[in-house]
């Protein structure tokens, strides 16, 4: 019997965990992944009870993107099939960026493209010291459009036009810098970093806190609808599907450069 792809756990305090568990693929994301999280997040989003909601991610690294093997599947399927998907992964953002009680990502390792948007979708973003992140699709012909207005809100436009299309990498100190983590911890003391925030939110009035987050959102423009969502995660699909995304994709299997990089002389 295969291991579920996410782990959830409720301690007596009733804050949540959900753990990404695919550590043989680094985390990444498939259509099992994406259903897996938006289940749970559904389930959990009728508690009344709930206080917290901690993510992270099992094994050496928080979470590094789309898994290959679902992108080679992406690559042969139906515009509308695409679209669906794309669909599901915006939700999928949208509804963790408006969870109703306050959300905690632990970051370790890689945290890369969608991996940024589980980070900047949660209200709090801690960090370990060998964390690092890009906001990488557009070197395989991509863009980042369903999370876009999380990483804005995380990192601001300024850092985001640099980011978005350079897929630089960045570290943990460079992620704080710009606004994108709120603390950077020794590797290994995310629990301990953690401790101190939940007790904060734990020692807060619980509609008081729900409430906060949701007028945080509102008054800030932060609030993505149902337009948006769809919106975005049509130009995310159009864009998967073009050639140069299907030639990044490729080059990128087969260890070789695409045909826009600039030729060795």
């Amino acid at each position: 019997m295969s291991e579920p792809v996410i782990l959830l756990e409720r301690d007596d305090n009733h804050v949540a965990t959900v753990t990404l568990n695919r550590p043989e693929v680094n985390n990444a994301y498939d259509r099992n992944v994406i259903e897996s999280v938006a289940g749970g997040l559904a389930a959990l989003a009728q508690d009344s009870d709930l206080r917290a909601l901690v993510l992270r991610g099992n094994g050496r690294h928080f979470q590094a993107g789309v898994d290959l093997k679902f992108q080679s599947e992406l690559a042969a399927m139906s515009a509308v099939e695409n679209e669906a998907v794309s669909q599901l992964l915006t939700e999928l953002m949208r509804d963790l960026n408006a969870f109703p009680v306050p959300t905690i990502a632990l970051v370790h390792g890689a945290c890369i493209g969608g991996g940024t948007g589980f980070a900047a979708s949660c209200d709090v973003v801690i960090a370990s010291e060998d964390a690092f992140f890009a906001v990488a699709e557009v070197k395989w012909g991509a863009h980042a459009s369903p999370i876009f207005p999380q990483l804005i809100a995380a990192m601001g436009v300024r850092n985001l036009r640099r980011y978005a299309v350079t897929a630089e990498r960045f570290d943990a100190r460079r992620a704080q810098e710009i606004g994108f983590v709120h603390e950077v911890c020794p590797t290994g003391g995310l629990d301990d970093a953690l401790a101190p925030v939940i007790e904060g939110i734990l020692h807060s009035g619980p509609a008081a806190v729900r409430r906060s987050k949701q007028l945080a959102l509102e008054m800030s423009g932060l609030a993505i609808d149902d337009e948006l969502v769809a919106a975005m995660a049509h130009e995310h699909a159009t864009t998967r599907r073009s050639a140069e995304a299907q030639e990044g994709f490729k080059s990128f299997v087969e260890k070789r450069a695409a045909y826009w990089h600039p030729q060795k002389t």
